[in-house]
């Protein structure tokens, strides 16, 4: 917050923005995959099928939107 007073750059600024953001896009995402790796398991062991994908698989995909 402090980086954006009347003294701050305007690039250096662009920048904290831009990483902060994807960051929490990033965590979004693997919010999201999370779920739907819990919503997809069907046995009680946790081992679903998933479409042919291992959870590694499923959280990469949504991580790979951000």
């Amino acid at each position: 917050v402090a980086s954006i007073g009347p003294d701050a750059n305007g690039r250096d600024v662009v920048t904290q923005l831009a990483a902060v953001s994807k960051a929490l896009d990033r965590a979004g995402y693997a919010i999201i995959a999370n779920a739907m790796v819990s919503c997809a398991v069907d046995d009680t062991e946790g081992e679903g099928t998933h479409d042919g994908m291992t959870p590694d698989e499923i959280e990469k995909l949504f991580i790979s939107l951000a």
